[in-house]
């Protein structure tokens, strides 16, 4: 919205043509999520808190975890109060990718609120039933698709996926670009929610992920840096690069309330939609093989708990003491604050070789 109506100013006000630069407008959108989480982040925990809207410990997880009954949860609220504004303030409004991630993050957060509402308002012990979520996450992975595919904004390279490491390297997928959009924003949705488990875990490694998809982005939307780098070019992507700004902003801004001991949980209406919205940075930029390098603790955590349940399903014993694994590191005597710092860590490896991919080619 800024960029629209004072950017037209430039010429009676110079300073005015800041807003042509995206990276003046990243910045801007990151430090209006914050503000907006700092500011009513108190105001909405408060509000949870007296409605009585308090996360309910299952029974699968360590001990230790008793003791977080009753801090609220469905703090995704604050992060989409900060994020979608945010991003509606700063970003070219024009643009096809912007419409497309606040389709997605919209979606799978109503998706979660009503999975929230009827576990923690409503007192129901289950919420949406798992086979409800998964249909609600492949339908809009296909709309996702479908629209790429039929209506795309780089006619040139509408079904193709980057190779990472290989220079000019690219997959057509055809006409399965539309399933397997579905796939990617399905397992990045849920990926988030398993590892949603620690207080401050998974947002941390959304605000580092994030950081990395602003700067593919940023370059994916530049002719002369892609050219350099041997990148595909995608007219119009780094307009996404603010949309990351923005959901980095309220990642931080949502960590000031969710570090340990959390004041709040974000719960799935935080964790399917920002998974969702993960999940179509990557499609629309055409890395959705980068995104398993980006997001390696979320595969990580994955990973861990189809192992486990397959481990048991079929040999009768477990790999990990529990899982996802982040609990595994519970059992064995890590303290919560050293697992997720530690987490953090691997998730900055991640991103570096993710963003390494870039020149090793």
């Amino acid at each position: 919205m800024f960029y629209h109506l004072l950017y037209p100013l430039r010429d009676a006000l110079f300073v005015f043509n800041l807003f042509k630069y995206i990276t003046f407008r990243i910045a801007g959108a990151a430090v209006t999520s914050l503000m907006i989480c700092f500011i009513f982040g108190k105001p909405i925990i408060r509000w949870l808190r007296n409605k009585g809207v308090s996360s309910r410990i299952r029974e699968d997880v360590p001990d230790r975890h008793l003791q977080k009954k009753g801090t609220p949860t469905m703090g995704g609220l604050i992060i989409l109060l900060a994020l979608i504004p945010s991003t509606l303030l700063w970003a070219d409004l024009t643009n096809t990718y912007i419409w497309l991630t606040i389709l997605a993050t919209f979606w799978m957060g109503l998706m979660g609120i009503i999975d929230d509402y009827q576990k923690d308002f409503k007192g129901s012990n289950k919420g949406l039933m798992v086979k409800h979520k998964i249909i609600s996450q492949m339908l809009l992975g296909l709309i996702i698709g479908a629209v790429l595919y039929f209506f795309p904004p780089v006619k040139d390279f509408r079904a193709y996926t980057e190779v990472p490491f290989f220079k000019h390297v690219l997959i057509n997928l055809g006409i399965f670009y539309i399933p397997i959009s579905a796939i990617v924003i399905t397992a990045s949705s849920n990926a988030i929610n398993l590892t949603d488990g620690l207080d401050g875990l998974a947002i941390g490694l959304i605000a580092i992920s994030t950081g990395s998809f602003a700067i593919l982005s940023y370059i994916a939307g530049r002719s002369d840096f892609s050219e350099y780098l041997n990148l595909l070019y995608l007219p119009g992507s780094g307009e996404l690069a603010i949309f990351c700004g923005a959901l980095g902003g309220a990642a931080l801004g949502f960590l000031w309330f969710n570090t340990h001991p959390a004041k709040i949980f974000m719960g799935d209406t935080g964790a399917l939609s920002l998974g969702a919205a993960l999940g179509v940075i990557a499609i629309l930029l055409k890395k959705e093989l980068v995104l398993l390098l980006v997001g390696g603790v979320f595969v990580c955590e994955t990973l861990s708990v189809i192992l486990q349940v397959f481990s048991f399903q079929v040999f009768g014993k477990r790999i990990f003491k529990m899982s996802p694994i982040h609990h595994h590191f519970e059992l064995i005597g890590w303290k919560e604050s050293q697992i997720v710092v530690r987490f953090w860590i691997v998730g900055i490896l991640f991103s570096l070789l993710a963003l390494s991919t870039l020149k090793m080619r």
